[in-house]
């Protein structure tokens, strides 16, 4: 395993998935100033958010609840399934289905099902059926330029939802916490970039960490869903197990699991994800985890954000997580590319 041979990378990575982790600050500006300029109707007084999607999609929403929870005037749920809870209904409520393709049939389903119920609806997408429906019932369709793989569509699926809340007077400005997470990407990408040798390359040496591991994610409050993304980058980039688990329900259950099967535990390793927003006992919680998973012979490691201010955490730490996957990607050899697993499980199911 070579992570300082570059031809490896142009060998392996057919679809230039390295190329959009390092457009990604770009990609988090560009998607922001769209979703000021979409256009936007004057809502009735929203009193809550339901945001529709799945896997690369839900995940921009799952970041954006977490970063607007402290400060959002309403409640913001992500929902990841058919259909719509039985307390969304009528205009106060707005229901935002991101889908990259337009056409995840969970998020159409949703759809469908806010329209019969009178609800708010604002469609985001590249295209797709999606698109269609929206446009065919005279709704706000917000449309955005993306031909790669959706997990590499994260700051499109996080900036427009933001900008969205921004302009429906949901949420605080977020513009100069914005600029600071900026910032702090391009500041911390200086050393992840592929040029930068392992020896000074805290990703690929992380990466080098990871291979032939089980991977546990652990992380709490706004930084619980960078877990989930990382997790998430693991599976679809580098084709590996890995879980996610959140402080401090896993202090409830998990951490009595690591006495068996030993020979697995042996294997695996838990990174543990800090930034120093989160509440102070969850931090003292993480930290602890950590050393009683070291008491059990358990590899660990933290992961601890850069820059100021909860945005700047999150982010930095995404684009970290997704360098990270594209590494160990190249230590097995893979195309971070094809999901060919999730592709054929589509079509079993579009044959149902």
């Amino acid at each position: 395993m070579n992570l300082d041979d570059l031809s490896l990378f142009r060998t392996l990575d057919t679809q230039d998935i390295l190329g959009q982790i390092d457009a990604l600050p770009e990609q988090l500006f560009n998607a922001y100033q769209l979703g000021l300029k979409l256009q936007l109707p004057a809502y009735r007084p929203v009193q809550q958010v339901v945001i529709s999607g799945m896997g690369g999609s839900a995940i921009g929403a799952d970041l954006v609840a977490a970063y607007v929870s402290a400060s959002c005037k309403v409640p913001v749920l992500v929902h990841r399934d058919y259909g719509l809870p039985a307390f969304a209904h009528g205009p106060e409520t707005l229901v935002i289905c991101s889908s990259h393709s337009g056409n995840t049939e969970e998020t159409l389903s949703t759809f469908e099902a806010a329209l019969g119920r009178g609800c708010s609806l604002l469609a985001i997408s590249t295209g797709g059926r999606l698109a269609q429906l929206a446009r065919q019932n005279y709704l706000p369709t917000w449309v955005f330029e993306h031909r790669h793989a959706p997990r590499t569509a994260v700051g499109f699926s996080f900036g427009l939802i933001l900008a969205a809340l921004f302009r429906l007077g949901l949420v605080p400005d977020p513009a100069s916490e914005l600029e600071e997470a900026l910032h702090a990407m391009r500041n911390l990408q200086t050393n992840l970039k592929q040029e930068v040798p392992a020896a000074h390359n805290p990703a690929k040496r992380m990466a080098g960490q990871l291979v032939g591991r089980w991977i546990a994610l652990f992380s709490a409050d706004y930084m619980a869903p960078v877990a989930r993304r990382w997790k998430g980058q693991m599976s679809e980039l580098a084709k590996a197990w890995a879980q996610f688990e959140y402080i401090p329900e896993a202090d409830h259950n998990t951490l009595a699991g690591t006495e068996n099967p030993p020979p697995l535990l042996q294997n695996m390793i838990a990174l543990f994800l800090r930034a120093p927003g989160i509440d102070q006992r969850n931090l003292k919680r993480l930290n602890l985890t950590r050393e009683m998973f070291m008491h059990q012979g358990i590899n660990t490691d933290f992961i601890d954000a850069r820059g100021e201010g909860p945005l700047a955490h999150i982010w930095t730490t995404i684009l970290f997580g997704d360098y990270t996957a594209f590494y160990l990607a190249m230590a097995y050899q893979v195309d971070p590319t094809p999901i060919a697993m999730l592709d054929a499980f589509k079509a079993e199911m579009a044959q149902a």
